[in-house]
């Protein structure tokens, strides 16, 4: 499965992206698991906390699975795949629960845009990070600018999207763009540990909490999130992205 169940106990739901025959990169299928999940969750109103961490020890999430969205071609396309991630994040975001990405291994492109989305993130000290969707001829599809600039502001964001600069966790943690570090080994018991402690907080608190930091922040977001889809669309469909996704396919045969 792509996205499989690790544990669901004292209202903490872990889920695990497991994918590592491809670098635990995000597909439809993972999608459609995350979609799942998030039904779950909505449905039964208990839990309080999700967790999410990667498959194996290299990788939490290595971005958007090229080889499988290789076959998109079109502008619509594009905006199509990316509007249902961006609608996936929305719900994480906005849940009436807690989130924390527990990242395991390295993370890159829509994988950053992902953790991005969750309320916490704690890392293991040998993780990495890379915004590199330039490399691809792309901007961040699914509101992973907005984000990025809320987070660590407009300045490194420019400097990160534009360089495809490889993160060390301690980079990750002194910009803010993660809340802890943790050693390897003990990477999973210290993520269990952080979330007993927000799982003693009740939903409807949750939802005013994070509710109300968002409305400190509200920029108009809903327009900067339309305006990313926009412009990821028009750059999905031109000849240099499609030449770098060729040449990637073509190197990873």
């Amino acid at each position: 499965m792509a996205v499989v169940k690790v544990n669901k106990k004292k209202h903490i739901y872990w889920a695990e992206i497991n994918r590592p025959d491809s670098n635990n990169a995000i597909d439809f299928e993972v999608m459609d698991m995350l979609e799942q999940i998030l039904d779950e969750i909505e449905k039964n109103g208990s839990t309080r906390v999700l967790v999410m961490s990667g498959a194996g020890h290299r990788f939490f999430a290595s971005g958007g699975n090229i080889k499988a969205f290789s076959e998109l071609k079109t502008a619509e396309e594009g905006r199509q795949m990316a509007e249902r991630m961006a609608a996936i994040l929305h719900r994480l975001e906005s849940g009436r629960f807690w989130s924390i990405a527990s990242i395991n291994g390295e993370v890159y492109g829509g994988g950053c845009e992902l953790l991005l989305a969750f309320d916490f993130s704690i890392a293991s000290k040998t993780a990495t990070f890379a915004f590199s969707q330039a490399s691809f001829g792309l901007p961040p599809a699914w509101g992973g600018i907005t984000r990025l600039v809320e987070r660590v502001g407009r300045s490194r964001a420019l400097e990160w999207l534009g360089s495809n600069q490889v993160l060390t966790s301690e980079d990750a943690l002194n910009t803010g763009l993660i809340n802890k570090l943790s050693i390897t080994s003990e990477l999973r018991r210290n993520t269990w540990e952080w979330a007993l402690g927000l799982a003693r907080v009740e939903p409807d608190l949750i939802e005013e909490l994070k509710n109300g930091t968002l409305r400190a922040l509200d920029r108009n977001r809903d327009a900067s999130f339309e305006k990313e889809l926009d412009r990821f669309a028009h750059f999905w469909a031109t000849p240099q992205h499609h030449k770098k996704v060729a040449e990637f396919l073509k190197r990873s045969r």
